[in-house]
């Protein structure tokens, strides 16, 4: 085995770094190409540079044809309802699981466990069977439904978080005549903001990323979501995949931008309850 300060090691290094790089880059780039060239450029002209890279057709017709201006609209309605529900329950969740010592805590901490390894198709026959049974089907409740239940992964951070609280600040509050719910709401969930801020990223990038929810619960044209609008220019023999680059682009920037400003929350949310 190569030693550390070796030139194989070294050469081995960088080799890895430049496919892993090839790796992540190589979509982003055949997308951005691809949404400045028009269909028969696309098909003709390869992984080559755009003739022009002020045709700006495919974003007009994706926005105006696809109507991802109402896919937008309808996901951020979605993303507030779900991700605000989501934060609740799953803080509820965790003061429960972190602060009390009951029979259930370590069954119910097993159950979300056994949720996760479950495969999702497996499961869907009785989903879309309850949501047809509560009337939400082709309606926005049936996502965000879907989308209010806390993760393993929310959960363990919070737990993380609630873990470094003192006991004695509930302790305290107890002696002043504060209820179980006021010391959550008052002392609790203001301490799991760095937590919270962390899954309100991630959670909100998983909601407005996913497609197969909306596309399966929500059929309707009214209803479309920015993953579901660039979806009305594939055919059946065919796609426009000249203007779904231009979609996905468009989707793309707002998650960037999100993280980019964001991101200092992500790695310290995840971190910090460990540290502490």
């Amino acid at each position: 085995m190569e030693r550390e300060g070796s030139v194989g090691f070294a050469v081995f290094k960088y080799v890895t770094i430049a496919v892993a790089l090839f790796v992540v880059f190589f979509p982003i780039y055949s997308v951005v190409i691809g949404a400045f060239k028009t269909q028969v450029e696309y098909y003709q002209s390869g992984l080559s540079l755009p003739k022009d890279f002020f045709y700006l057709d495919n974003f007009s017709k994706v926005i105006d044809v696809g109507g991802l201006m109402l896919g937008f609209r309808n996901i951020l309605v979605i993303l507030f309802i779900a991700v605000a529900g989501n934060v609740v329950f799953g803080t509820m969740v965790a003061y429960a699981l972190g602060r009390f010592e009951f029979k259930l805590r370590k069954t119910i901490m097993g159950m979300y466990l056994v949720a996760q390894v479950i495969p999702m198709v497996t499961t869907q026959v009785a989903t879309f069977t309850i949501i047809q049974h509560l009337h939400l089907y082709n309606t926005m409740g049936a996502p965000i439904l879907l989308y209010l239940g806390a993760d393993v992964l929310q959960i363990v951070i919070y737990l993380q978080f609630v873990g470094s609280i003192p006991r004695d600040l509930d302790e305290s509050a107890m002696i002043e005549g504060a209820s179980l719910f006021r010391i959550y709401r008052s002392i609790i969930f203001p301490l799991l903001g760095p937590a919270t801020a962390t899954l309100i990223i991630l959670k909100s990038i998983s909601i407005y990323n996913d497609f197969y929810t909306p596309y399966l619960y929500m059929p309707s044209q009214k209803l479309k979501v920015v993953s579901t609008a660039i979806y009305s220019f594939i055919g059946p023999n065919a796609a426009q995949l000249n203007v779904i680059s231009a979609g996905i682009l468009l989707i793309f920037i707002p998650t960037v931008v999100l993280f980019l400003f964001m991101q200092r929350y992500i790695f310290a949310g995840v971190t910090n309850g460990s540290v502490k």
